[in-house]
Formats: structure tokens, sequence, C-alpha cells
């Protein structure tokens, strides 16, 4: 069996001071994936190295902002940093861990609930670059599991507030069809649903009002399966027991 967590820290400085690595620690993880590290390697002290895990940093160019970091028990035979699209590298959004039969992936999409701008380039890399990546993956026949914010929801049993969001980055009809596309045309595979269809399975929460306290929560955070690991998860839950960001950890084991 093989465990692997995914979840958006919200910089993992502020994450540590809330406890986060050491949770880390008592979790039994094969993998960990995070993003938005917000922090340069020159930032972290040895805290951010655990010592069960090889520790591989992207951050972004820009300090402060972005960034994306793999931990993992086994030795990888490749590590992979620079993703096929310079902007991304230099945000920090990309990196990837290959194994003898399987890799992994830590993304972090953009948001678009900045400005227009940043919700056309959103769409922009999905359609025009991301999507294809995936497409041909899928074609190269290896098996990988990509770990990540996608920052969007997928159906309405993902969002609390399904009517109110229509029109709000992370719920765009656009971006929806895009998980529809990547899910039900391409057969890329939601494995957090593969194995649990229960409701109000939210990642993440606003910090505004009363979002967390009330459960009004959207689900962004994926690990996303190529079609050749159908049937190879084995349990997938959403920790929400103590707080680390304004997200929550997604746990699945796998049986590789």
């Amino acid at each position: 069996m093989i465990r692997i967590i995914t979840t958006n820290v919200n910089g993992i400085r502020a994450a540590e001071r809330k406890g986060f690595l050491n949770w880390i620690k008592n979790q039994n993880a094969d993998v960990v994936c995070l993003q938005e590290i917000k922090a340069t390697e020159e930032q972290l002290d040895e805290r951010f190295y655990p010592e069960e895990y090889h520790c591989y940093y992207q951050p972004a160019q820009k300090k402060g902002y972005s960034g994306t970091t793999i931990f993992t028990k086994q030795t990888p035979i490749q590590v992979i940093k620079e993703s096929p699209w310079k902007d991304i590298n230099f945000e920090g959004r990309f990196i990837q861990v290959n194994f003898k039969n399987f890799s992994v992936i830590s993304i972090y999409i953009h948001s678009g609930s900045a400005k227009q701008a940043r919700q056309n380039l959103k769409m922009e890399f999905l359609t025009e670059r991301f999507m294809p990546y995936l497409q041909e993956l899928k074609i190269s026949g290896r098996k990988v599991i990509i770990c990540g914010d996608m920052n969007i929801v997928h159906q309405e049993r993902d969002i609390k507030n399904w009517k109110a969001n229509q029109k709000n980055s992370g719920c765009l009809p656009e971006e929806r069809a895009w998980l529809d596309k990547l899910f039900f045309k391409v057969g890329f595979i939601d494995g957090f649903r593969e194995v649990n269809q229960e409701d109000q399975q939210y990642t993440w929460w606003s910090n505004r009002g009363q979002a967390w306290a009330n459960n009004i929560g959207w689900r962004i955070d994926y690990q996303i399966l190529t079609p050749n690991l159908k049937g190879k998860v084995k349990n997938a839950n959403i920790y929400k027991n103590k707080r680390f960001s304004d997200h929550a950890p997604i746990i699945m084991d796998y049986q590789l």
C-alpha cells in the first residue's frame, strides 16, 4: 500500500508554525505533495527537510509567492523541476518525481479570482497547453498521479453555494467543462471520487465570515490519475481535525 498526501499549505512556514510538519511525520505517507509554499530554500531551515524524507522544492522566482514541493520516502529515479512551460517554471507551479513503476506530480493551477487577465491565463493554460500535455501523458502509458490545487470545483456536490458561485472563478462553466472533458472524454480519474461519493467533501474554505465553522467550502484539490490507474485507489479522505491552512490535506491509499 502506498499513501500519498496533497495539500495547499498557503505558506509552508505558516503551516509549520501550526504543526503541519509534525503532523506529517505521524501520517506514514510515502509521498507528500505541497502547493503554494511561498518560500525559497534559502528561507528554510532543517525543520523543512524531515529526515524521514527526500525533500524536493521548486519555489517561485518571486519570494513569498506560489511554489511546489514533494517529499518522498523512496529515492526517486528522477526529479523533474522544469515543466514544458517557462511561465509555470518561473512561478514554481510544477514538480515531478519518477519511480520505477509510476510518477507523481505536484501542480498548482492559477487562481483567476484576482483579475480577468489571470483568469484568461488560467483558461489558456488549461485548454491550450495542459490538456494536450495530459493527452500525451495518457498515450505514453506512464502511470502518473497528479496531485494539486486545481482551483476548480467539478460538480454541484463539490461546493456548498453552487448557484451563488456560477460567475466566480473556480466554478465557471468553462472551467468545469474542462474537468468534464478530462474525466469523461480523455479518461483521467478523479481519484478521490473513485472511492468516496459523499457530499460536502470540501478542501478549501474562504477566510471570510464563518465559512470553516459552517462548512461552506469548495473541493478544488485533487489527486488525478492516468486511466491505467483505475481501481488502484483503496481509501480517500480529507483531514479536518486540525487546520494548517485555508485548505485541508487529502489522504489517499493506493495498491500499486
